[in-house]
């Protein structure tokens, strides 16, 4: 019998982290990478340790724990941070859905680990380059999403999609002009914004489920949307309304859904979700929507949109369940001061790219009622 000996002193820091990755691959019975299995990788270590304590105990690995392994492990190889208390196989498996947010595409499973696959691969994302892997910071959306977005900002892919146009070429680093507004928007929700900023965008794509909205007026907007697509929505349409100060914002508030209505009728008519989905987010590129959103939404501050949508999901009205946070608890786990990297001195030695620090602010975290469902989406809304 061999007896393995753990000096657990030589697995500070990084070697650490590694340690423990090779340990729970062993609880799991996956097998770490190969290139992972050199004599001294410390996640070879720890997996051979985990081996010896666990023998014929450790448990079969469900695919979400593979899943979260394997993340895991490219987090580290990548230096950045991960969150263990919030990201869970369990959490992983509520992100899954089966279009691209971004491309629209219909996603794949994929063999090998990011940036290699298929364009249509499925791949856990962090959606602001500058936090880490945390609850409230990560989507599914595919490879090629993954990739054209690289380290860039919300503002920057907004600027990708008027390079495009521009330039009358089709795509640009894979996406077309559409794809790459989709991209800038998704990434908006994570990025704590002015919210006279946050209530000028268009709400081109729905937020994915366990998404966190650091923007209280763009909840606000995913809330009004959603109403659009249930069968008794002119009397929530009523109820919204009633929920606002003064006849002023009323008649705003009332414009506005007579500019969506209308666009979204044939959604509320269909029963496909995903092209239903698709078409309450198609409906706001129309200048009337985003004219009288804009006009409506002005007129609140931050403070007065994050009120609203607590007292419109108190009625019912939310196909969500609301949780505010403070802006620290918001980005909790997120590594905003280390910009995702994990914090010295664990970073390990292996060249990294910058990201822009990210501000804070106060968030609407909307988590799904229906677990490994996409959130916002029309076809199960309550």
């Amino acid at each position: 019998m061999v007896a393995i000996v753990v000096d657990f002193a030589m697995h500070a820091d990084i070697e650490h982290i590694g340690f423990e990755l090779g340990w729970d691959h062993a609880r799991h019975s996956v097998e770490p990478a190969a290139a992972c299995m050199g004599l001294v990788h410390p996640v070879r270590q720890g997996y051979e340790a985990g081996r010896a304590s666990f023998g014929p105990r450790a448990r079969a690995a469900t695919p979400g724990a593979r899943q979260w392994l394997a993340l895991r492990l490219q987090a580290w190889l990548r230096g950045r941070s991960f969150d263990l208390m919030s990201v869970t196989p369990n959490y992983l498996q509520q992100l899954h859905g089966s279009h691209c947010p971004v491309t629209r595409a219909a996603l794949t499973e994929g063999r090998l680990q990011p940036p290699h696959g298929a364009a249509t691969d499925a791949v856990i994302s962090r959606i602001c380059d500058d936090a880490g892997y945390a609850a409230g910071n990560l989507a599914q959306i595919s490879l090629a999403a993954e990739v054209a977005k690289a380290d860039l900002s919300a503002d920057e892919a907004f600027a990708q999609a008027d390079r495009l146009l521009a330039s009358g070429l089709p795509q640009l680093d894979g996406l077309g002009a559409d794809a790459w507004r989709r991209l800038a928007v998704l990434m908006s929700f994570v990025t704590p914004l002015p919210h006279e900023q946050a209530a000028r965008l268009p709400l081109l794509v729905m937020p994915s489920n366990r998404l966190r909205l650091l923007n209280p007026i763009q909840a606000v907007q995913v809330l009004m949307t959603q109403q659009l697509a249930r069968p008794d929505c002119d009397r929530r349409i009523d109820r919204l309304v009633a929920l606002l100060p003064d006849s002023d914002l009323q008649q705003d508030l009332q414009r506005f859904f007579a500019a969506l209505q209308p666009l979204v009728a044939e959604a509320v008519r269909t029963t496909d979700g995903l092209p239903q989905r698709w078409r309450l987010e198609d409906a706001w590129r129309h200048p009337d929507v985003l004219h009288h959103w804009q006009h409506f939404a002005l007129q609140l501050d931050a403070t007065q949109a994050e009120a609203l949508l607590v007292r419109a999901a108190a009625l019912g009205l939310s196909a969500q369940r609301v949780m505010v946070h403070s802006a620290e608890q918001a980005t909790e786990g997120w590594q905003l001061e280390t910009r995702g990297f994990m914090p010295e001195p664990v970073r390990p030695r292996v060249p990294v790219v910058a990201g822009r620090r990210s501000g804070m602010a106060t968030v609407l975290d909307l988590v799904s009622r229906q677990a490994h469902r996409p959130a916002f989406s029309p076809r199960h809304t309550s």
